[in-house]
């Protein structure tokens, strides 16, 4: 005979532990996706400072042309 305490069986606790599995695991892949949309919104914005940084040098006469559009040209590529 097979004793029940409180209506769980021998594999009762595996309920228990799904119910905080899932929702972890799917919190966890939340997490990532957020933070890969981060990094890459904050790299585009780095490299759009670095090129206003640039154009900022080449209209006050702090580099050259030739300086400007093989600097811009490197930005541009990665």
């Amino acid at each position: 005979m097979m004793h029940h305490w409180m209506g769980f069986n021998r594999f009762g606790w595996m309920g228990g532990f799904m119910m905080i599995l899932w929702p972890l695991l799917i919190g966890v892949v939340f997490y990532l996706i957020l933070k890969s949309s981060r990094n890459h919104s904050s790299f585009n914005n780095r490299k759009n400072n670095a090129l206003k940084i640039l154009d900022e040098k080449y209209a006050s006469g702090a580099i050259t042309e030739d300086e400007y559009l093989h600097k811009k040209r490197i930005l541009k590529d990665d």
